[in-house]
């Protein structure tokens, strides 16, 4: 039961706050993965490990990642969002903790390969859940909204684990905390979640209003493998490789490029690190607002998503020349603007799923888009810690200018392979 009638004209709008509960995990979910960025100068000189065994751990949680989101968007689709959600996040809370047992770079990798795992189930339920929670004109901007969790997340790591370490006087309780936050927000999952129809906190009007007369596909069980003749599933796969990839970089190796080229230590991350990421939280609602204010005016999907992408892609650009700036306060800018639009980016990219995929298939499509995407990114960590390995802090030159230029091939190949976003309606 609805808790007003269908004759009631006045909508609720309590999908904004399942945006909220999204917005919640995908923190949980950054603050997790970005606590070995964060710790690792820290790590390196108590375990002793090298830049290529770093690039071995990082690869061992992208590796876990990419077949972790292959399996769990096949799951969600099958057992619903709100169990599939639920048993990701438990499982990645127990992986987070069990960080705190490794003793050597050989047990951080077997902990990331665990988090990796689990953590691939947050984005495939989270844009399942905008898909089922949204109209098409508003997803762009809520996938924007959670996603800023992302980057609270990484604002987070660096301010709270100095003090977790001087509180408990170990790094250990940083991966211990980190878990039972998890675990936290899954009470609150579990309590308010389900899906508009079944959901007792919304009335008549505002299920109108998501469903927007959109076609519903009838219920049946479809692989992914099914999925891959169709090009619409590879636009929305190559649009995350070419982009996932920087992400991950920045995510694993910033912290290190500060520490090694202007001598940031743990106790000073913190300033430069929120920068980036308050920044670039703004950069991911801008631009979901963008594509979402074009098509309320009256534009295409498929201009609005493809201009605000492709504008996001020429922002990147000036990255490239971070490692020839002696100042940080330059650097940090310049770092700051790619991440902003690489999440004006990312809203845009993930949404896609739901612009041209039905509902039913939309965490499946996403997970194995982040499949695609995470593979590239674990080569990406393999060749960069090499690079570095081999050529010192010189190799940074060589990583910032590749990551400045994958953006504006992913919009071209997005736009070869969907000329026009047509929408598949039926799938066969």
């Amino acid at each position: 039961m609805n808790i007003q009638t269908e004759t009631l004209t006045k909508k609720t709008n309590f999908r904004w706050a399942i945006v909220g509960l999204l917005f919640f995990a995908t923190t949980v979910n950054y603050f997790d993965r970005f606590l070995m960025g964060i710790l690792a100068p820290l790590l390196e000189t108590e375990i002793g490990w090298s830049e290529q065994e770093y690039g071995y751990i990082i690869a061992a949680f992208q590796f876990a990642y990419a077949a972790g989101t292959l399996l769990i968007g096949y799951v969600i689709d099958r057992i619903g969002t709100r169990w599939g959600f639920a048993l990701s996040v438990t499982l990645w809370s127990v992986a987070s903790m069990l960080h705190a047992a490794a003793r050597s770079w050989v047990g951080f990798a077997l902990a990331r390969v665990g988090l990796g795992l689990s953590e691939a189930g947050n984005f495939p339920a989270a844009i399942k859940t905008v898909a089922e929670w949204f109209p098409k004109k508003e997803r762009a901007f809520a996938t924007g909204l959670f996603n800023g969790g992302s980057n609270v997340g990484a604002i987070l790591a660096p301010l709270l684990i100095p003090l977790i370490i001087a509180q408990f006087g170990s790094w250990k309780w940083v991966f211990i905390l980190s878990g039972l936050l998890g675990i936290f927000w899954l009470v609150f999952w579990l309590i308010f979640y389900n899906n508009p129809r079944q959901s007792k906190y919304t009335n008549q009007a505002e299920i109108d209003f998501i469903e927007n007369g959109e076609p519903v596909l009838e219920h049946e069980k479809i692989s992914w493998i099914k999925l891959l003749k169709y090009r619409q599933i590879w636009a929305v796969a190559f649009g995350k490789l070419f982009a996932d990839p920087v992400w991950w970089f920045y995510l694993f190796w910033g912290a290190k490029f500060l520490h090694s080229k202007f001598g940031v230590d743990l106790k000073e991350l913190a300033l430069p690190l929120v920068t980036i990421y308050v920044v670039a939280d703004f950069g991911g609602i801008a631009g979901g607002a963008m594509s979402s204010w074009l098509i309320k005016k009256g534009k295409s999907v498929n201009f609005s998503r493809k201009i605000t992408m492709f504008i996001s892609a020429l922002l990147v650009l000036p990255v490239m020349t971070v490692p020839y700036h002696s100042s940080i306060v330059i650097s940090v800018g310049l770092i700051s603007l790619a991440a902003a639009a690489h999440c004006s980016w990312a809203a845009n990219n993930f949404t896609l799923a739901s612009d041209l995929f039905p509902k039913q298939v939309v965490a499946t499509v996403t997970g194995f888009a982040t499949t695609v995407s995470t593979l590239g990114g674990m080569l990406t960590a393999l060749l960069v810690g090499y690079v570095l390995n081999e050529s010192g802090a010189e190799g940074y030159k060589i990583a910032f200018a590749v990551a400045s230029c994958g953006y504006l091939i992913g919009i071209a190949v997005i736009h070869l392979l969907v000329p026009k976003m047509k929408p598949l309606t039926k799938l066969v």
